[in-house]
């Protein structure tokens, strides 16, 4: 299997079936993983920071992918223009830790989480599976041919995220971008 590597601050999707996505050092970062079994495409987004508002100068257009904001209607866009459909996508969410010790004072996993689950709460998508918190860095890669989704995280084995349960079985109405939420999710 080819290994397509996301890195910080970067999206891949594809439907490459003898490929899969993997994204390394999620730390405070959080990986989103969508996945649509009848189209079989398969996208990871690794952002960094939960709001483009701390880009000055761009608000986060010249480097989208940095921020939860930014970057996850991206995602799911780019999911749709290969045939994905929104009443289909499996999404899954790795990461959000706390792998420095501030004692709270910037909470970067926590806020990268919180305003993740809005974004995607306002555009009535469901998440499927998660792993998410914690203090330990993960691995995680999506096989594009069969959905599955492995997280490793530092000095533990890697083991899969499932999520693949409700496959397509949304109803029709969940179906279609929902427009006016950062660009439509």
């Amino acid at each position: 299997m080819r290994n397509l590597v996301v890195g910080v601050g970067d999206c891949l999707v594809s439907a490459e079936p003898d490929a899969e996505l993997v994204t390394y050092a999620l730390g405070s970062c959080i990986a989103v993983v969508v996945w649509d079994p009848a189209a079989r495409v398969g996208g990871l987004l690794h952002f960094m920071l939960p709001d483009s508002s701390v880009d000055l100068r761009g608000q986060g257009q010249d480097h989208p992918y940095r921020y939860a904001d930014t970057g996850t209607p991206r995602l799911f866009r780019e999911a749709y223009q290969m045939g994905a459909e929104k009443r289909r996508l499996i999404v899954r969410l790795a990461g959000g830790a706390a792998v420095v010790e501030d004692n709270g004072l910037f909470s970067i996993g926590k806020r990268n989480y919180a305003a993740l689950k809005k974004i995607l709460w306002k555009a009535g998508v469901m998440v499927h599976g998660e792993d998410v918190g914690g203090n330990v860095s993960r691995t995680v890669r999506l096989e594009l041919q069969s959905g599955r989704m492995f997280i490793r995280a530092a000095g533990q084995t890697e083991r899969e995220l499932a999520g693949a349960a409700r496959l397509a079985r949304m109803p029709a109405a969940a179906g279609g971008p929902i427009v006016g939420v950062a660009g439509g999710v």
